[in-house]
């Protein structure tokens, strides 16, 4: 028995899981050799998800890192010889035409994203599933490298460890819970245990379930809670004895339904001859508090398996009869069907990468056993070297504001991911329910009264658009497209359009305080952020000068755009876009601690300040009517990317001329008690409140500007998103070898594009107003663009913009087909549609100054 250890170079807290496994796997393999691994039960886990898991692996989801982390786990299993590549079925019944519109939608991020899903039809699908009623679908979607994990996932997280352990890399101690970790500092300092106190600057968290508890001890919240899902066996199903497989026919998925089904092989084979049936509640999911999770002694089959109630699924299980009648011909196994727990987030995302509130203190979480070597690889990648293969922002533990992981907050938002589970056809402008009117700037009553159509982004309400400006309809209609397919129109209101319109023309004013605010104050706070910016923002920057700029990663990758104003000698304002600005402010402070910058302070002013956006053709002279000084406001004395104070009918206003829609105009600060007071002065003035729309999508695209996290990613660079500086700076920042590597090169991998859409009418004859992604297809071979390292071509952004008459996209293209006038082909809900390239890197579509399209 290996002696306990009293140091290690890291301790895994939940071992005994296959995250647990893949994460030491993957880190030994990057050169660790001081692994320690604890569970609270048996290594492999007999109590955790692992051990009870359906090990299904489908491909396609609408997310790439989906995608990646998936496709990069079914090749490990398979090269372990641990996994049967039986294929998957997705199918949609004839009463359902728009789950079979959402395969068609799938089968198109598979194509965007390198999965090889393709829709087949009712027959091909019974071919291949014989136990369905082909009557009852109308086709399917066919993943051909779905499959499953054999004969157990338990059993390759159990070989992982022990092929780890071997390495003399790795210790494991069962029944070895951590009863405490040991922060001082704000860091990791060790992890105490019933069998003793290991020292260790690294805890990683992968308990799954359980993963709050750990979390604390740490100092750190975890938005996790465990939900029930219910699992039925029937048989005898021996269809496939004397096989020796442990499945014989694909993996069915009835999503319409909410339920799966698969059979279990051989009956001679670890849990053969039989029907598993699972099924995810979709009106009443049971969350349970992972603190109430019994412990092993308590439990009749597992603390992770609970009990049945016949009446969580008697309804969709009538339904499931009807699909697959062998269902009603075999017996239920009722001693072993049970409520199997697994995790759900307060977005529907992983959880992985180091806690905000402790350094050291790692997690990967919320993982399912089709992803969890993939996200091994993440997490490993991620902690070792700094970066990861595949941009996180969307699975970062740090993308949360602290309001976003409170007890209610968390169990109202993971009720609601729980319901849809099993729905991937959740649009991509989807708002929740739960956690709606947290933090409300002070234009909101304002907002309210005018009819609000309102979203949510990161806590803060932001109204799309407004009731009260339907009158503008009456003037701009006619270049305002109804939007006849329900899923375009959905979440959208026409409206905005028209607002977007009348901005353009006269003047509008958009509440942007969702803003991440935060001033650096300090003699460190030059040295930091110019270490941290691609452009100078220190040096001879005046007081009072805004520069836009990007926080780079090791390779050079945007992590981050943001603007910085410098407010004195030792004083700068760092503006963040509302969902950016969580992993912004760690990155500020992490990388200071990195680089030992502690003379500084960092003041949140995001909940203080409010900010109006105040753009049109129009807008100085608006503000010119109501400033105290009304000469001050103009061009040469207030000339663009400049701030200062200023007075309107005497409030206190900060304004910094910007703009993100490409119009003239200020972003205007002030503390939210003066917030009210400003809006009316505007309002009175005839300035029109227009929508979040116009400026997040609309003008912006018009304007070919680009978005942190959907069009600015790590994978890429400056040169290829079109934002290079003119020059380098002198001064050193973090990613400058990078960048300039990248500098040298004749021509880059990819550019980003501007598009635009030539005919958008689909097979109806109806008009499409496409949202979400895309693929970008080249119209000869009808394949995917890829360019030369392996990067597949799809839309980052689209929307419609009325001042063109055009729908406008984004999306990176491989260098040789990046050229202006050049056409594509785009798939948008399993028809294809053609693309004009308008412009390769930055260059507007419409010019404001001059009222016109460019050309």
């Amino acid at each position: 028995m290996a002696t306990f250890p009293r140091q290690a170079d890291a301790v895994i807290i939940g071992q005994g899981g296959i995250v647990g496994a893949s994460v030491a796997h993957h880190l030994i393999e990057l050169g660790w050799d001081n692994l320690v691994g604890l569970d609270k039960s048996s290594i492999p886990s007999d109590i955790g998800s692992t051990a009870h898991a359906s090990d299904f692996c489908f491909m396609t989801a609408h997310d790439r890192l989906s995608c990646y982390t998936t496709t990069y786990s079914q090749r490990f299993y398979e090269a372990l010889g641990h996994y049967a590549r039986i294929g998957g079925l997705e199918v949609a019944r004839v009463d359902d035409d728009a789950r079979m519109a959402e395969l068609a939608r799938k089968v198109a991020s598979g194509k965007a994203f390198g999965t090889r899903a393709r829709l087949i039809g009712p027959d091909e699908a019974a071919e291949r599933f014989p136990l369905l009623d082909k009557t009852l679908i109308q086709g399917a979607l066919w993943d051909p490298d779905a499959g499953l994990v054999v004969p157990r996932s338990q059993q390759v997280a159990g070989e992982l460890i022990e092929r780890a352990k071997a390495t003399g890399k790795l210790a494991t101690f069962a029944d070895t819970p951590a009863i405490d970790i040991d922060v001082r500092d704000g860091r990791v300092r060790g992890v105490e245990t019933p069998k003793g106190y290991i020292e260790t600057p690294v805890v990683i968290v992968t308990s799954g379930i359980w993963g709050p508890l750990p979390a604390a001890l740490g100092g750190a919240a975890l938005p996790l809670m465990p939900v029930e899902h219910p699992l039925l066996f029937f048989g005898p199903f021996d269809t496939f004895a004397g096989t020796g497989r442990e499945i014989g026919y694909p993996l069915l998925r009835d999503q319409g339904n909410s339920a799966y089904l698969r059979d279990t092989g051989d009956p001679a084979t670890t849990e053969g001859g039989q029907l598993e049936w699972g099924y995810y509640e979709t009106t009443e999911p049971r969350l349970v508090r992972p603190a109430e999770i019994l412990e092993r002694h308590q439990a009749r089959l597992s603390p992770s398996m609970r009990d049945l109630e016949l009446d969580q699924v008697m309804h969709a299980f009538e339904r499931a009869i009807g699909l697959t009648p062998v269902l009603g011909e075999l017996g239920w196994d009722e001693k072993h069907s049970f409520n199997g727990l697994l995790s759900v987030t307060n977005d529907g995302s992983s959880l992985v990468g180091e806690a905000p509130e402790t350094r050291g203190l790692w997690f990967c979480e919320a993982v399912w056993v089709k992803d969890g070597p993939g996200m091994g690889k993440v997490l490993a990648d991620w902690l070792t070297t700094g970066r990861t293969e595949v941009d996180t922002h969307g699975i970062d533990i740090a993308r949360f504001y602290p309001v976003q992981k409170t007890p209610d907050y968390v169990y109202g938002r993971c009720r609601e991911i729980a319901r849809k589970i099993y729905d991937p056809a959740v649009h991509p402008r989807e708002p929740f329910e739960s956690g709606r009117n947290l933090r409300r700037g002070p234009f909101w009553p304002r907002e309210v009264e005018l009819g609000g159509h309102f979203m949510e982004t990161a806590g803060w309400e932001r109204a799309h658009g407004y009731a009260a400006n339907e009158h503008l309809l009456e003037r701009y209609g006619d270049r305002v497209p109804e939007r006849p397919d329900e899923w375009d129109a959905r979440h959208f209101w026409r409206v905005s359009n028209a607002e977007h319109l009348a901005l353009s023309e006269d003047v509008g004013m958009i509440n942007l305080s969702h803003f991440a605010i935060y001033d650096l104050i300090g003699p460190d706070a030059e040295a930091l952020l110019e270490y941290l910016s691609v452009a100078r923002v220190g040096g001879g920057t005046p007081v009072g000068k805004g520069v836009y700029t990007h926080f780079l990663d090791d390779a050079g990758g945007v992590h981050s755009d943001l603007t910085i104003i410098r407010l004195a000698d030792d004083a700068f304002r760092v503006v963040c876009g509302g969902d950016t600005g969580p992993r912004d402010r760690v990155w500020i402070t992490r990388m200071a601690e990195t680089r030992g910058l502690t003379r500084y302070r960092l003041e949140d002013r995001s909940d203080g300040l409010a900010t109006l956006g105040v753009w049109g053709p129009n807008a100085r002279r608006a503000l010119q009517r109501v400033a105290d000084d009304p000469q001050a406001l103009d061009a040469e004395r207030f000339p663009f990317a400049t701030a200062r104070e200023i007075r309107l009918r005497g409030l206190p206003v900060w304004a910094f001329r910007i703009s993100y829609v490409g119009e003239q105009g200020w972003e205007l600060y002030v503390p939210f008690s003066y917030g009210l007071a400003l809006w009316d002065l505007l309002y009175e003035q005839g300035v029109t409140p227009v929508g979040i729309e116009t400026y997040a999508n609309s003008r912006r695209l018009e304007k070919s500007l680009r978005l942190q996290n959907a069009d600015l990613l790590t994978e890429y660079n400056l040169y290829e998103a079109g934002l290079a500086r003119p020059k380098v700076k002198a001064e050193d920042f973090h990613g400058k070898a990078a960048y300039l590597e990248q500098r040298e090169r004749e021509r880059q991998p990819a550019y980003l594009c501007t598009l635009t859409l030539e005919d958008n009418r689909d097979a109806r004859g109806l008009p499409r107003y496409p949202v979400g992604h895309a693929p970008l297809l080249d119209p000869e071979s009808g394949e995917v663009l890829v360019d030369a390292l392996g990067r597949r071509s799809y839309v980052t952004s689209i929307a419609y913009g009325p001042s063109l008459g055009k729908t406008i996209a984004l999306g990176y293209l491989p260098a040789e087909a990046a050229r202006e006038g050049g056409r594509l082909l785009m798939e948008y809900f399993g028809e294809q549609y053609p693309l004009r390239i308008e412009a390769v890197g930055y260059r507007p579509l419409y010019d404001p100054e001059n009222r016109r399209p460019k050309s």
